[in-house]
């Protein structure tokens, strides 16, 4: 996989992922298994993943750090017992 292939696809170049890369709401939410609307809604309530506003006011570009979806996706597991 090429440098450019790797970047665009969210990983470094060795082809692990990039925990620290930020996704837009776009990006997010199919790796969440929900709605751009659904995560909005998520971040108005503050029981989504963590997130960051690169920018003031409602209109604020929103981007989620991959790193913290991952952890707000593992909290969300239950163990069932054997």
């Amino acid at each position: 996989m090429n440098d450019g292939a790797a970047s665009a696809a969210g990983m470094d170049a060795s082809g692990l992922l990039d925990r620290d890369e930020l996704l837009t709401p776009a990006e997010t939410a199919p790796i969440v298994k929900l709605s751009v609307s659904t995560l909005k809604g998520m971040r108005w309530k503050g029981t989504g993943p963590r997130y960051i506003k690169l920018s003031p006011g409602r209109g604020g570009r929103i981007r989620y750090r991959r790193s913290d979806v991952d952890a707000w996706l593992e909290g969300g597991r239950s163990e069932v017992a054997a």
